[in-house]
């Protein structure tokens, strides 16, 4: 579905990023797997070659710097000639992203939403400018559920976890980030959705997840793997006269 597509995707070498990247080259496309981690960008790209020669590569990226990102634009373009999509799905955080609401203070928060909501817009920017320029091209946004619905805060009960109050004000902003680039470029030919999923597997507490999935359908909590489907629909041709919508992969969970 993704033949020969050379497509980015920031935060490439971590555990939603090494499963997009495995999966665009499994279905033909070349995985640009771009990390601020250059030893774990490498070792994805190892991880990938070894099944798909030729699908991937590795880059340094900080999404939230314009020199490295028009730096990468440059070089793909020097090796490539093009860039058909770029996946948005790095996670700039501070030291202190992640407490609790009487915790968090003004700059810790403003500083957290600029990192990623700002580096989201700085990636939707410059690579959509190019976009336009060749003719045409393809935004995926990572947002999530927590960008369409109030938290859930029972279900964080009896653990040390919670719902950020940055993690809710920067994904709701990347669904409407996402429209308003859709609109922007609507006549260019450059694409923009944005991917919600729910919660991802990732070693959380017994009791989390109990409370999670009584939320959902049968799976409940995803896997990365989950979320592939619609992520390869929204990177083929299958979906180009699809613009400025959010999918929602939850389980039924925001229902």
């Amino acid at each position: 579905m993704l033949k020969q597509k050379v497509i980015v995707v920031t935060g490439g070498a971590g555990l939603l990023g090494r499963q997009f990247c495995m999966s665009i080259a499994a279905n033909g496309g070349i995985a640009v797997i771009a990390d601020r981690d250059a030893e774990a960008a490498e070792s994805a790209t190892n991880d990938v070659l070894n099944k798909y020669p030729d699908c991937a590569v590795a880059e340094f990226l900080d999404i939230t710097d314009k020199n490295s990102v028009l730096q990468l634009i440059d070089r793909l373009k020097a090796r490539f000639g093009r860039i058909d999509a770029v996946v948005n799905n790095a996670y700039p955080r501070n030291s202190q992203y992640g407490r609790k609401l009487e915790d968090v203070t003004y700059e810790d928060f403003c500083e957290n939403v600029g990192l990623h909501l700002g580096g989201y817009f700085l990636v939707a920017q410059q690579f959509g400018l190019l976009f336009k320029e060749q003719g045409g091209g393809n935004i995926i946004n990572m947002a999530s559920i927590y960008g369409v619905m109030a938290p859930r805060f029972e279900i964080y009960k009896d653990t040390t976890m919670t719902m950020p109050i940055e993690y809710a004000a920067i994904k709701s902003g990347v669904i409407q980030l996402s429209k308003y680039f859709a609109k922007y470029f609507l006549a260019s030919g450059v694409r923009v959705n944005t991917l919600s999923p729910g919660g991802i597997l990732d070693k959380q507490p017994a009791s989390f997840l109990k409370a999670y999935n009584a939320n959902c359908g049968p799976k409940g909590m995803l896997s990365s793997e989950d979320v592939i489907g619609p992520l390869v629909f929204l990177l083929s041709d299958s979906s180009k006269h699809i613009t400025g919508q959010n999918f929602v992969v939850d389980d039924g969970f925001s229902l």
